[in-house]
């Protein structure tokens, strides 16, 4: 059965991945050629939001719950690239991904990285086993790397966000892209093409229940936007049609 992870790790070249997932990437991609963007735009997007944490907003700890496989370009080795005092805490409840961050652990300075086993449904879980790493005294940046589309009821999705910024200082920050359900008419199907193939099941949300979920928060310019288009970089990938994800960064006022 494909997973979520390994696909990601497929379409950006990666080798931890089956046949499973190689023939689930051609399955969808035959429904929109879009979907050969959403990976390495997610990366692109993850990448420049950590700049911008570190090295602008002066944020030196973080909370990510959707790193997938990625050898390189994972939350800790960015943000300790920028500031070496930078901590980390991964929450996962993928067995292949815990390993692998098991493994980054081992090659991270001593107690700056953990990972959690849990689900972003069970946020207290999360919170308890990240507070073994992070002062949340202190500004958190939560990072919601394409994870919350995998909460499939609203309610749970606003619950999982309410509870997580209701733990987290002022001044803390919450990054969030979401695959989207206005950007793209293709995303429909190829959503139903994914839920079909995988337990992994997905929601696709549009911009103003995006913006539902961010209520009370301060979002950094130029706000919730496609993806592609939240402070586009020089090193960014092209693509030859518009990324169906929306990206946003927001402060805890």
């Amino acid at each position: 059965m494909p997973n979520a992870a390994r696909v990601g790790d497929f379409l950006e070249g990666g080798k931890d991945n089956f046949e499973a997932d190689r023939r689930a990437v051609r399955t969808l991609v035959a429904a929109g050629p879009v979907t050969a963007t959403i990976a390495p735009a997610l990366r692109a997007f993850h990448e420049r939001t950590l700049r911008y944490l570190v090295a602008d907003a002066g944020v030196r700890q973080f909370l990510d719950t959707g790193t997938g496989l990625a050898l390189t370009g994972n939350t800790h080795q960015v943000a300790q690239s920028l500031a070496p005092e930078c901590r980390v805490v991964y929450a996962d409840d993928d067995p292949m991904v815990l390993a692998h961050l098991r493994a980054l652990q081992a090659s991270a300075p001593q107690f700056a990285v953990a990972s959690v086993d849990a689900d972003l449904t069970d946020p207290l879980a999360i919170l308890s086993g990240a507070a073994e790493v992070l002062d949340f005294r202190r500004p958190v940046a939560i990072m919601l790397n394409a994870s919350l589309p995998y909460v499939l009821d609203d309610a749970a999705a606003a619950e999982t966000m309410l509870s997580l910024v209701g733990a987290v200082t002022v001044g803390s920050y919450v990054v969030l892209c979401h695959q989207a359900s206005d950007l793209d008419q293709a995303m429909p199907a190829i959503a139903l093409r994914w839920n079909a193939m995988s337990d992994q099941r997905i929601k696709l949300r549009s911009r103003a229940e995006l913006a539902e979920l961010l209520t009370g928060l301060e979002l950094v310019p130029p706000g919730l936007v496609p993806v592609m288009d939240w402070r586009p970089a020089l090193d960014d990938p092209s693509f030859d049609v518009a990324v169906p994800i929306h990206g946003v960064v927001a402060r805890k006022p």
